[in-house]
């Protein structure tokens, strides 16, 4: 595979530019795996559990993919090739990428083949790597926010071009370069930069986002699914009244924009309802997720049976809507159903990942070890940690959101203002001035428009990403961008059409 890679990549540049960005793909996903590992390796060498079993017990945990597959390697070299784990673990941390694993996968090894308390070691690790991690968010809140400073360069110069061409149709001020036989500024160029080029470029920084913005959400289909049937049926429409002649009048400059918003929002309303429904109930488990895993710890300290102290903290109120899903486990644990199934059944209601984790790693420590109080309080306290780390990230996020609507808000007031006050400009009588017909503006105002709410609707699902970690939010944020917009545009069309004396 790398040698096709280099014949179709002549030059050696690019291929390592390609190649760098696969390896740290996945030494991004170690990275963030690595603390839930870090802490289940913890929790079974707490319980008495030896480090070959906690590799073998990983590699049937789907939820860290990534790690099952570094476990799943590591027991078929024990079992198969005859190595030792200290020995397979050695050679996986000189070949892995990521600093942390290989850190941990050193230290690990060193403490077991020095007789050291392996415990106290992966506690203290634990500590570094939360650390490390809080660090990391920080460091990717930045990133993101210069990504999202970027996108909002981008769009100012979208709005420079679009008064460029404002200028260029509305004015004689270029007429000695079109007869000088200079290229000129036609309306097919800017539906080129409109409807290709500007959504090219918001791909671009989509994708530079997704692989900078992980989702806690795994698994999400439901929002995608309830798009296709709308966008279909809109599309259809849009084209029938472009090529039909019979529905031409709704391409006029006062009904376009108005179909183009509606068709827009038609589009994402529904999966928005979906995604808001169903992060509600995902939300709500991150948030209770750490004190339901507080009041098992307080619950095993004074002697109750792991399974009791699951039943008794399901019964405390104040989870929210994660309260549902709580009395459902209360309820099966009661009826005698097992912690696996238990935990089968919390899969299909919940699929926020760091939950999952947590879940997980309290059934896997209560089947193996007993569930011991001070395997249960390590658990516990990253679980919160995890929480604040979440937190701060998405209040540091909070603002871009705003952002966004300044910007849409903005270019729509920006470009009304300028092609209403030029054709307002040629009005008057100046000598080689030529008066701009108002049907002409109207048009340019139409095509902007147009652009303007697709543009809009484009960096909803941009900011849905960074803010969220998710496209599917984007859903959401598309719809209010568009909304937006579109009333931007008719207050700025209205009140600057007054001010002028345009009449439609």
């Amino acid at each position: 595979m790398v040698k096709t890679l280099q014949k179709q990549f002549k030059r050696p540049k690019i291929f390592g530019r390609i190649m760098n960005l696969y390896f740290n793909e996945g030494t991004s996903e170690i990275n963030r795996e690595l603390p839930f590992a870090a802490l289940l390796f913890t929790l079974l060498a707490a319980s008495g559990v030896t480090i070959y079993e906690s590799w073998k017990k990983i590699s049937k945990i789907d939820l860290m993919p990534t790690f099952q597959k570094e476990a799943r390697e590591v027991v078929r070299q024990v079992e198969v090739l005859g190595y030792d784990p200290l020995t397979v673990m050695h050679k996986h941390a000189e070949k892995t990428r990521s600093k942390s694993y290989r850190e941990f996968l050193l230290g690990y090894v060193s403490s077991v083949r020095s007789g050291g308390n392996v415990v106290n070691y992966l506690k203290s690790k634990l500590r570094s790597t939360f650390e490390v991690q809080s660090a990391a968010a920080i460091r990717s809140v930045e990133r993101l926010g210069t990504l999202v400073e970027a996108y909002a360069v981008m769009l100012i110069v979208t709005l420079c071009s679009y008064i460029l061409f404002i200028v260029f149709a509305t004015t004689s001020v270029f007429e000695p370069m079109k007869t000088s036989g200079a290229p000129g500024v036609s309306e097919s160029v800017v539906s080129i930069l409109i409807f290709f080029v500007n959504p090219l470029i918001s791909i671009i920084f989509m994708v530079i986002a997704n692989a900078e913005r992980k989702s806690n959400l795994i698994g999400i289909r439901k929002p995608y699914q309830a798009a296709i049937l709308p966008a279909l049926a809109v599309s259809s429409f849009v084209a029938g009244v472009v090529l039909l002649p019979s529905l031409q009048y709704l391409t006029s400059p006062e009904m376009f924009p108005l179909l183009i918003t509606a068709c827009l929002l038609v589009v994402s309303v529904p999966p928005a309802m979906i995604y808001i429904k169903l992060t509600r109930v995902n939300a709500a488990a991150e948030n209770a997720m750490p004190n339901f895993l507080r009041d098992v710890t307080e619950a095993r300290k004074i002697g109750l049976s792991p399974e009791k102290c699951i039943i008794h903290a399901s019964k405390r109120t104040g989870y929210g809507r994660f309260s549902e899903t709580l009395t459902l486990i209360r309820s099966q644990m009661e009826w005698g159903v097992s912690l696996r199934k238990v935990f089968a059944n919390i899969r299909q209601k919940i699929q926020t990942w760091p939950v999952l984790v947590n879940f997980l790693i309290l059934v896997e420590t209560i089947k193996i070890g007993g569930g011991s109080a001070t395997a249960l309080e390590i658990l516990t306290e990253y679980s919160e940690k995890q929480k604040d780390v979440d937190s701060n990230k998405v209040s540091l996020l909070r603002p871009y959101v705003i952002l966004a609507f300044i910007w849409s808000v903005l270019i729509a007031l920006t470009t009304t203002m300028v092609a209403m006050t030029i054709y307002a400009l040629t009005q008057v009588s100046l000598p080689g001035s030529e008066a701009m017909p108002l049907g002409v503006m109207q048009q340019q105002i139409n095509l902007f428009s147009i652009g303007i709410i697709l543009q809009c609707w484009l960096s909803g699902f941009f900011v849905g990403k960074v803010n969220e970690g998710t496209f599917a939010a984007g859903f959401k944020y598309s719809a209010m961008l568009v909304f937006t917009a579109y009333i931007s545009l008719i207050l700025s069309q209205t009140f600057l059409g007054g001010l002028y004396g345009i009449v439609s």
